[in-house]
């Protein structure tokens, strides 16, 4: 019997290759799941920041998931069940039952944030208000939406598929606005 390979694809996608998508997870326990997805293979990004929380004798502060309930992993959305069966996760998010991928824009944004080393906390999810785009600093290119907070001007950036935000401190002179469409 022999065994004739002409007609045979083979798609070898390295993970980074695949799209982003969120999985939701429990709330608060963001790490566990990326762990045993990073021990399967796969990319991940749990983006954190900072949480000071208060107790009855003492302040701690703790690393805490910026987009709580969340995590995201490069996953190929035909093959989900080595995702879906890992403790931990509870759905990836979608639409109808279909999986939505998050724009690579949003993800290198985030990151981008958590690398310069400023401050970056949760922040309702704005989609009203002027949206601005980086014209200086570590942050150059980046959309957002500029609020005003406590005096204080911030950048907010939102990942729709989730309807969340985080915001960062900036300097308003770095900033141009956009125009509507």
């Amino acid at each position: 019997m022999s065994l004739s390979l002409e007609n045979v694809v083979i798609t070898s996608q390295r993970p980074s290759q695949h799209p982003w998508y969120a999985l939701k997870v429990r709330a608060g326990g963001e790490s566990k799941p990326k762990f045993a997805l990073e021990q399967k293979g796969f990319e991940t990004f749990l983006p954190t920041y900072v949480d000071c929380r208060k107790y009855t004798d003492r302040i701690r502060k703790v690393d805490a998931a910026l987009f709580t309930g969340y995590l995201f992993c490069r996953l190929d959305a035909a093959h989900r069940l080595p995702i879906l069966t890992t403790p931990g996760v509870e759905s990836i998010i979608g639409v109808a039952g279909v999986p939505r991928l998050i724009d690579e824009s949003e993800i290198d944004a985030i990151r981008r944030v958590i690398q310069s080393g400023l401050t970056a906390q949760p922040w309702p999810y704005l989609r009203a208000g002027d949206e601005v785009q980086i014209e200086f600093g570590a942050f150059t290119g980046i959309t957002g939406y500029l609020v005003k907070a406590r005096g204080v001007d911030r950048l907010v950036l939102s990942v729709h598929l989730l309807q969340r935000s985080i915001s960062v401190e900036i300097d308003r002179t770095w900033v141009r606005p956009l125009r509507r469409t």
